[in-house]
């Protein structure tokens, strides 16, 4: 699916999306990311819901979001309580959905100018 938004310049925007990619900004990702407005942080070393851990969360940490968009790939998945532990005991907001909801909710958020990050992962 490609999608259309009027952007803020600089600011990062999914543009599409389909099995196995993401399209940021035209650019096509086959793996896993995290996707913030101000940055891209490509080849995030998740392959699955069942492999992610709260380390892998923690690395959202320093980014300082206000909500974490965590797409669960092709299919919507709950991740243990456990794993989402950290984020919610630093007051961040988690959501937890398919990616490809991800990617269309990110995009509404991040228009709204919110502190918004996506963990998107890709299923490959």
């Amino acid at each position: 699916m490609k999608l259309h938004l009027a952007s803020a310049p600089g600011a990062h925007w999914v543009t599409g999306y389909g099995q196995g990619y993401v399209l940021i900004d035209a650019q096509r990702y086959e793996a896993s990311l995290i996707l913030l407005p101000d940055r891209v942080i490509a080849d995030w070393a998740v392959a699955s819901v069942s492999a992610l851990t709260a380390e892998h969360l923690a690395a959202l940490l320093p980014l300082k979001p206000e909500l974490v968009l965590l797409g669960t790939g092709s299919r919507l998945c709950f991740p243990s309580p456990a794993v989402l532990a950290g984020l919610i005991q630093c007051d961040i907001g988690v959501e937890v959905m398919d990616t490809q909801a991800a990617c269309r909710t990110y995009n509404i958020l991040a228009a709204e100018g919110r502190r918004v990050a996506a963990a998107l992962i890709i299923d490959t």
